[in-house]
């Protein structure tokens, strides 16, 4: 009908520059939280932090018609106090609210992701909401707290108000591509990059891209050609000092794993880090998420910490970044092999390039292979 504006066909993540001016409306900090920090904001994603109350649980939970603060009182077995720091125990459930809350416009919507050294730490979380059955998400137009579940899967862990352990996107719509939006997203910029055995990278072509009918693109584990091929978690650590970059020496908390002629055995119940064997590309205006492995192909869980913001992976000519892998076996042993399938990748639109793309000015973080979270120095 003429007159009328034309409907948005596709949705999109935000970016930062639309982040920024909702801080401190539509994402606020509670009271007597600090406002949130420029430092809190990436290219389309936005770390919060954690809160000074918290509660050692029976149980986690999933939310519904009760209210969450209901539910606590249900199954809440002791209160902990994080604003001088907490030591959460290995295998334990917590409970813990976060410093930010949210008063969303009626067409945003949330969706979590641990952060990087989260699931690097072998470190579960996802985060609840009021009156939304559903973890890592909130429904459109949301209004009220979060709260963030814990249990550190391999080692203690000391963490203290402030600290970032999950982050949150905000998006419009379905920003997600779909099957052949991405081949002609490949087509323009190819999104995986192989290293020769000269040490040179070459694009993979578009013809030998993996990529599904749902608009995901399948990545494999690469064994040959590091030393270490990856790291296993050790068992009766100390306690691991989340916040405190370069804190413990590698070996006191990880073993590791060397597959000879590109093949090992997973250990059940084991924790794993290993690296893609393709070096991955974010463009600018672009993001994506690691989805977790297809339970047909392995018995595996992966990818804690699933978001790239735009811009990973992407320098003028190509050739991308690994991606850093968190593997658990479960059941029973496991054999992997170099280039086996491991996870897939689903590309979303954002709302145009971010002005600022992820890792800029900080070249490590395009240039890491297989790297532990930053309380860990990583032997030579």
């Amino acid at each position: 009908m003429k007159g009328l504006p034309a409907m948005e066909t596709h949705g999109h993540i935000l970016v930062d520059r639309e982040l920024k001016p909702l801080c401190g409306t539509a994402i606020r900090a509670q009271d007597p939280a600090r406002p949130l920090a420029d430092t809190q904001v990436s290219p389309a994603s936005i770390d919060l932090r954690l809160g000074s109350q918290g509660w050692r649980m029976r149980a986690g939970f999933l939310p519904g018609r009760e209210p969450v603060e209901r539910t606590i009182c249900d199954l809440a077995l002791a209160p902990i106090d994080l604003l001088h720091g907490a030591v959460l125990e290995r295998g334990v459930v917590y409970l813990i609210e976060l410093e930010e809350a949210l008063a969303l416009p009626e067409d945003l919507r949330a969706r979590f992701n641990p952060r990087s050294s989260t699931g690097r730490c072998d470190i579960f979380t996802r985060v609840l909401c009021d009156g939304h059955p559903r973890f890592d998400e909130t429904p459109n137009g949301y209004h009220g707290k979060l709260w963030i579940e814990i249990s550190p899967l391999s080692f203690p862990v000391r963490v203290q108000r402030g600290d970032r352990l999950t982050q949150l996107r905000l998006s419009r719509g379905n920003p997600a591509y779909t099957g052949a939006e991405l081949r002609e997203l490949y087509a323009r910029t190819p999104l995986l990059w192989h290293t020769q055995p000269d040490g040179s990278t070459r694009p993979v072509p578009l013809a030998e891209a993996r990529i599904g009918e749902d608009g995901t693109l399948e990545v494999s584990v690469g064994l040959k050609g590091r030393e270490p091929s990856g790291w296993r978690s050790a068992t009766h650590t100390d306690l691991v000092e989340f916040s405190r970059d370069g804190a413990h020496e590698a070996a006191e908390f990880w073993e590791p794993v060397r597959a000879h002629d590109g093949r090992c055995i997973l250990a059940p119940e084991s924790f794993y880090i290993f690296a893609s064997k393709e070096r991955l590309v974010v463009p600018p205006e672009v993001a994506a998420e690691m989805l977790p492995i297809d339970v047909g192909i392995g018995e595996l869980r992966n990818n804690y910490a699933g978001f790239f913001d735009n811009g990973f992976g992407w320098r003028e000519g190509g050739d991308g970044t690994p991606a850093v892998l968190e593997v658990r076996a479960h059941d029973v042993p496991f054999l992997v092999e170099d280039g086996q399938p491991f996870c897939r990748l689903r590309y979303f639109r954002t709302n145009g390039p971010p002005a600022k793309l992820y890792g800029a000015g900080r070249p490590s973080y395009q240039g890491q292979d297989l790297t532990l979270a930053r309380c860990f120095r990583t032997a030579p």
